[in-house]
């Protein structure tokens, strides 16, 4: 049975002491209040990675994600934070491909496939996104231009790998302009993308991957959405920085 997800991506916002007492929040709120096999994952900025790691110690449910890593191992690349630097302060998880890294620091497939597997190298685990944008969503091609994404990013992994890829679906159309993706749209898009994997690797491993919806997610829409048979949980942004609604959207199963 595959693994149920929230993972939620703070983005750049917080200082160092407001992502501690929102980290604490989540940890108490989620030991009172959280029942069932759902996996609890948060992304502050880098700055916040190693005093967050340390609150997060001894909390089995918790994970440690980092919002990006660089795609090279290490080297002259003022600014940019490696993988194994990553690993080094307790992280778990690494978000890949988020849509605004693809829009404003115009990243490639190809660059995302690297990043993909010096993730893995180092024993984390990717959080890829994928999704499309409102001019590909109205041309009417956009199940083949996010499948596309998984081919150049995902697809030269082996099985064994692809199975600790956790995948999050954005639809990009639908966040920040007053568009709404209903969820027969997320389904529609998670079920393509579960089938995709299914023809290249088997309906078995495609079974198991997690597949998160990353589109304004919310506590009033989240028992909607995941309710769908494709949808694992969700990658949550603006509701994330609220620990009341970051909790309640993982209650949502």
């Amino acid at each position: 049975m595959r693994k149920k997800l929230v993972a939620g991506n703070w983005k750049m916002n917080n200082d160092l002491d407001a992502g501690l007492k929102l980290t604490s929040e989540i940890i108490h709120m989620v030991e009172d209040e959280v029942r069932g096999n759902v996996g609890v994952v948060i992304a502050p900025p880098f700055v916040h990675l190693t005093k967050i790691s340390q609150l997060l110690k001894n909390e089995a449910r918790i994970s440690l994600a980092a919002q990006n890593c660089s795609e090279h191992e290490k080297g002259a690349y003022t600014g940019e934070v490696s993988a194994g630097m990553l690993a080094s302060v307790g992280v778990n998880f690494v978000i890949i491909g988020h849509s605004e890294r693809r829009e404003y620091f115009n990243e490639t497939n190809e660059q995302l496939a690297r990043k993909t597997d010096i993730v893995l190298n180092h024993g984390l685990l990717p959080i890829f996104c994928c999704g499309e944008s409102l001019e590909i969503r109205e041309k009417g091609n956009y199940v083949e231009h996010v499948c596309n994404q998984l081919n150049e990013s995902l697809f030269h992994l082996s099985e064994e790998e692809l199975r600790k890829v956790v995948i999050a679906y954005e639809p990009i159309w639908a966040i920040g302009t007053g568009k709404t993706a209903s969820t027969e749209q997320a389904q529609e898009m998670h079920h393509a993308l579960r089938n995709y994997i299914a023809g290249a690797y088997g309906k078995e491993l495609a079974d198991d991957i997690t597949i998160l919806y990353g589109g304004s997610c919310k506590p009033s829409n989240a028992p909607e959405l995941f309710a769908c048979a494709d949808v694992d949980g969700g990658l949550i942004g603006g509701a994330s920085l609220s620990s009341r609604d970051f909790v309640d959207i993982i209650k949502s199963f």
